[in-house]
């Protein structure tokens, strides 16, 4: 708000001694001074963000909303590409476009958890008999299992032989039950960890059984109108851009929109639409002891197998971050936090390119002032005759999974079995990685038939069938 300053009568240069001028001019000239001084202490990583960000926009590698937070104000905000591209016109993304975050939903399941807990409504060493008796190892099964993926509830939501409809069709709460029935388990209950979707929605369904009501209106009185979070709420059907909701795209020489998961599949798991802005909100009243008592948030950090409960540790700039990530199709969501110095960071995307793991590397990094090079994003241009002796269809002995390598025009695409075809990015004239995942790469060998599958350290030689 500005305030009008008091008028006071002019008065003439002239009138004040030299002395006084003088000394007017040198403590202005040293103000500005120690002003500029500290603005150019504050902007240097902002600058480099805008660097980072111009360049994601420049070659096609992102797009999406950051927000930077500390102590609950915000530090730097940034959003770059479009939220709806059509015909008539681009609609640019800004810090009020909405995002579906995906498997960032789980944190705000497990607060909701917890919170039942604290109401002695639940308790984490319930089985899962006490509620759903029907599921697998239900009798074995507590809720402080499923929390940390230690339950060994098969992902069957996610199974498309348990789940033959298409994911773009909604499905019916009893229909999900039904599915996840179905599944056999992974592993005896607690002696192992696998992330499980399918977990989630049950925790969901439960959070519905206590609650007497949807998970949507346990969402706003548990979370959102608690704390003031405006723009975050469950996702019941497809993406509206009525109400700022951005499209999915995925870039193949042009931003191309792609289907969508139906939310009513993901549900507990994965089904919430949010802002950054409402996300870092979200996590700095979590740590704040504003939603679930410190004794619930600890278990919540606590790391086994490289999971906690609802939460995930992420080690950035020589530091370790606590909070989650999601994505489904091609959006993304990452959300983290640093206790320490309570600083969150919360990125969104609509359209993964540069892998979102990459982007915030980055990001903290540059905030941090450590040694970062703002990639080129060069492309390397693989002439047709070399990619189509890549063309053809990979096996490996001994398991039943097949890659479909297909070209159209100077584009390699991958098919998995039972997926959609993706596009594959030259990184050398025989490497490939696909846009948007983390650290998974294809390296060719023509001549010995093969492709070897690389992904964090680890390596799969596949060959060309004849």
């Amino acid at each position: 708000m500005k305030t009008k300053a008091i008028e006071k009568p002019r008065q003439s240069r002239d009138q004040y001694p030299s002395a006084i001028l003088r000394f007017t001019g040198i403590t202005t000239a040293l103000f500005l001074l120690m002003f500029s001084n500290l603005a150019f202490a504050q902007l240097p990583y902002k600058v480099k963000l805008d660097q980072y960000f111009d360049r994601l926009a420049e070659k096609n590698q992102a797009m999406g909303t950051l927000v930077i937070a500390k102590d609950g104000k915000v530090l730097y905000t940034r959003s770059i590409g479009y939220g709806q591209i059509s015909e008539t016109g681009k609609i640019p993304l800004t810090t009020a476009s909405r995002y579906r975050i995906g498997s960032v939903t789980k944190m705000y399941t497990t607060v909701m958890i917890y919170q039942l807990v604290e109401e002695k409504k639940l308790r984490l060493a319930d089985t899962l008999s006490k509620f759903f008796p029907q599921i697998p190892n239900a009798g074995k099964i507590t809720i402080a299992q499923i929390l940390a993926h230690r339950s060994g509830i098969h992902d069957a939501i996610l199974d498309e032989k348990l789940r033959p409809a298409a994911k773009t069709n909604p499905i019916t709460k009893d229909e999900l039950l039904a599915i996840i029935c179905k599944g056999t388990p992974d592993f005896e209950p607690g002696t192992k960890h696998h992330y499980s979707n399918s977990g989630y929605t049950i925790l969901g369904l439960i959070i519905e059984k206590l609650d007497s009501k949807p998970y949507e209106k346990a969402l706003k009185d548990r979370i959102t109108s608690k704390i003031g979070l405006k723009d975050t709420y469950v996702a019941t059907g497809n993406i509206d851009v009525n109400k700022n909701e951005s499209l999915t795209y995925r870039y193949t020489g042009g931003w191309k929109q792609q289907p969508e998961t139906h939310p009513s599949i993901l549900f507990g798991g994965g089904s919430i639409i949010s802002t950054p802005d409402d996300m870092v909100k979200f996590i700095q009243m979590l740590f704040n002891l504003k939603l679930i008592a410190r004794e619930h948030l600890a278990v919540m950090k606590t790391i086994t197998d490289g999971e906690g409960s609802g939460m995930e540790p992420f080690l950035f700039a020589d530091r370790t971050f606590y909070g989650h990530t999601g994505g489904a199709d091609n959006y993304g969501a990452w959300l983290a936090y640093l206790p320490e110095e309570k600083l969150a960071l919360a990125y969104t995307t609509n359209a993964k390119v540069c892998p979102v793991a990459d982007i915030m590397r980055g990001i903290t990094d540059i905030y941090y002032n450590k040694p970062f090079e703002i990639p080129a994003f060069e492309t390397w241009a693989v002439s047709t005759d070399v990619l189509d002796k890549y063309v053809g269809v990979y096996s490996i002995a001994g398991a039943p999974v097949k890659f479909t390598i297909t070209r159209t025009g100077t584009t390699l695409y991958i098919k998995p079995p039972r997926e959609s075809a993706a596009p594959l990015e030259p990184t050398a004239q025989n490497k490939f990685q696909i846009q948007g995942t983390n650290g998974v790469t294809f390296e060719f060998d023509a001549d010995k038939k093969q492709m070897i599958m690389k992904r964090l350290g680890g390596e799969r030689i596949f060959t060309k069938e004849n």
